[in-house]
């Protein structure tokens, strides 16, 4: 079995539901010398999340972000914790509905991910900053 394992720094993104897919490749070339395996995504931060979804038609991902500010809306006067502004509270509970990593399998040195579907970066803040991902894949070569 062999290990991989990268710190990555996504670049800072507006609010929204982004694809890094091609990044997430980039960052861990070694993942091509893999047969069979898992590469776990790991975000390092409670107001962003990742995903993963349609890669194909960009309206997906509006429509994603207009649906997690429908559910969970700013400036809801019960929230307790906004020392950070009107989107922190929203942020957190976001990044838990979605969660903060993702497996895919890796098969003959590639993503074995459907025809449409990609890793999306849902940052959650108005103004996140770069975010922290460890990347680890493991397998036989």
């Amino acid at each position: 079995m062999e290990i991989f394992q990268t710190l990555y720094t996504l670049r800072p993104r507006t609010r929204g539901f982004h694809l890094i897919t091609d990044e997430i490749t980039a960052a861990l070339p070694e993942i091509r010398d893999l047969k069979t395996g898992i590469c776990q995504v790991f975000i390092q931060h409670t107001s962003a999340s990742l995903s993963i979804n349609e890669n194909a038609d960009p309206t997906v991902r509006m429509d994603f972000e207009m649906f997690f500010s429908k559910i969970v809306p700013e400036n809801d006067p019960a929230y307790v914790h906004d020392y950070e502004g009107a989107d922190d509270m929203p942020a957190h509970l976001k990044a838990s509905l979605l969660g903060c990593s993702v497996s895919i399998p890796i098969h003959n040195g590639k993503f074995a991910l459907g025809t449409w579907q990609g890793i999306y970066f849902c940052e959650h803040r108005n103004d996140g900053g770069a975010r922290k991902l460890v990347i680890t894949a493991w397998g036989a070569g």
